[in-house]
């Protein structure tokens, strides 16, 4: 067991992001003091939300200046820290100009530049790392004779030719475990989200999560959408399972944090039972052979329409809500949410 002081301050990486500003603020009104590293502390616009946050919780909330890529640049924040909670790592899908550069450098280099700190700061108990469900499976053909998919699953086949965000989620975590186990002060736990969704507490960041759903406002799918499912999971719910794994004692190990499965079209429909019904919805799922001949036009590759179209998926995230306490919030209401959220930062009309 690690038990978490809950007056020493708790880091927590990239705090800027969609999911650090939510574990930022609910470590906030929990009553925690937070150190939050960003990579301008100076920087006019994108902070205001955290700035928010520090006037509402009096010297409870410091930004610290760091870089993923900047080795060492962590080590200031962290003194003094029982809880680091990594959240920093790109979250780009579809096309990249360099995948290592883009993604897997700066996911693998910066986990190892973050652990590299806390192996030098004695005061640190635990690491919360973000992780994904694509370090646990590489492609859906692979729930083939399988009912979930579970913590014990790996991502074997990614790479940084075919799916190369899913490449650099699988050899960061991978590499962090490796670090934990090669010494025994400080303990590990990876929390593994789908697709997050739900509202944001600054405008919506260009990630994986807008890709997605941009998808139903630029008319790409006006005429039928890939038959594709995707875990969903709420961005409120995926704070709450990281904060619930830095202070309970016993928590230990992977944790899957998935609301539920969704195919696109469920999407689209839940989109216009609440907003009504837009060109932009698609209402029909395209044949798999017309997805897989325009692949490459639409920033995917024919190997994944091969490996992921029509293959449904599944996740066992029971042993969040048994071991974490984490109710998980029904999928609709964070998609929902989220396209409120765009609507309200005028992504697309009311």
């Amino acid at each position: 067991m690690t038990v978490i002081d809950p007056s020493a301050p708790v880091l927590v990486t990239g705090g800027s992001g969609y999911v650090a500003s939510w574990i930022v603020r609910y470590l906030l009104e929990d009553g925690r003091t937070v150190r939050a590293t960003v990579r301008n502390p100076a920087r006019a616009t994108g902070l205001e939300h955290l700035h928010a946050l520090s006037e509402a919780h009096p010297g409870r909330l410091t930004l610290h200046q760091a870089d993923l890529l900047d080795e060492g640049s962590f080590a200031d924040a962290m003194a003094g820290c029982e809880l680091v909670i990594h959240t920093a790592s790109p979250f780009l899908v579809g096309k990249v100009k360099d995948a290592y550069a883009d993604l897997v450098e700066p996911a693998l280099e910066g986990t190892k530049n973050v652990l590299t700190s806390v192996d030098a700061t004695p005061s640190v108990k635990r690491v919360v790392l973000t992780s994904s469900v694509v370090a646990v499976y590489g492609d859906a053909i692979e729930m083939r004779g399988k009912k979930e998919f579970t913590e014990s699953d790996w991502n074997t086949t990614s790479s940084l030719e075919h799916q190369p965000y899913s490449y650099s989620k699988t050899v960061a975590e991978r590499e962090a475990w490796q670090r934990q186990a090669a010494q025994d002060r400080w303990d590990l736990v990876t929390i593994h989200p789908g697709l997050v969704l739900g509202p944001s507490l600054t405008k919506v960041s260009a990630s994986g999560s807008m890709t997605t759903m941009n998808m139903f406002i630029d008319g790409s799918q006006m005429l039928g959408t890939a038959r594709l499912w995707l875990g969903i999971v709420d961005v409120r719910d995926v704070a709450r399972a990281h904060i619930a794994a830095g202070f309970t004692p016993e928590a230990h190990g992977r944790y899957l944090t998935n609301s539920e499965s969704l195919r696109m079209l469920q999407i689209s429909r839940i989109l216009r039972a609440k907003f009504g019904s837009r060109p932009s919805f698609p209402r029909f799922e395209a044949p798999k052979a017309g997805a897989w001949a325009i692949a490459p036009l639409i920033g995917q590759t024919r190997d994944f329409i091969a490996k992921n179209v029509g293959y449904p998926i599944a996740f066992d995230s029971s042993r969040t809500t048994r071991e974490l306490g984490v109710a998980f919030r029904p999928a609709a209401a964070s998609v929902e949410a989220h396209f409120q959220q765009m609507i309200d930062d005028g992504l697309t009309r009311a």
